[in-house]
């Protein structure tokens, strides 16, 4: 994906987040004020998609793999449009990872996969080191089984790499 196409998905992504808050199948409750989600609430979708991204990957379900990639690819952009702060060199510097991983899983390459996730994680972990919250620090998973109720195995509907 080349830095032309990456800006696309970046704006696409802001115009589908303020219209996702904008337009939703379920209406917000009367009583309940629009208004942009707590930076924490964003990061921790962000880190359970970083865990999902990870054992999808890792189990070969490269349709799921994608799936998480883009909801943490639009996870990081919220960040970004809602929270204008965060400096955009932090933003820019997970352009690489990113794509290393779209790469990766285009491929079904679990070797680059598992590179482009440690340099992913990396970034992350910068990030936060840059903002001050270096205490926050987040790893590549490990161990066999995620502490999760989904099933990451491929369930053959999906294409087959």
């Amino acid at each position: 994906m080349t830095l032309k196409n990456w800006c696309a998905v970046l704006v696409i992504s802001a115009g589908a987040v303020s219209s996702a808050i904008a337009q939703s199948d379920f209406p917000p409750s009367a009583n309940s004020k629009q208004e942009a989600p707590r930076l924490v609430e964003v990061m921790s979708m962000a880190q359970l998609q970083h865990l999902k991204l990870w054992h999808a990957g890792k189990a070969g379900n490269w349709d799921l793999a994608a799936y998480e990639l883009r909801q943490l690819t639009n996870s990081l952009a919220e960040a970004a449009i809602f929270y204008p702060a965060i400096p955009i060199s932090n933003v820019t510097t997970m352009k690489e990872p990113l794509l290393s991983i779209a790469d990766a899983i285009a491929a079904g390459d679990n070797r680059k996969f598992a590179v482009s996730m440690r340099g992913l994680t990396d970034g992350c972990n910068a990030c936060h080191t840059s903002m001050g919250r270096g205490f926050i620090a987040i790893s590549v998973p490990t161990g066999g089984q995620p502490p999760t109720n989904q099933i990451f195995s491929p369930s053959g509907s999906g294409r087959k790499k």
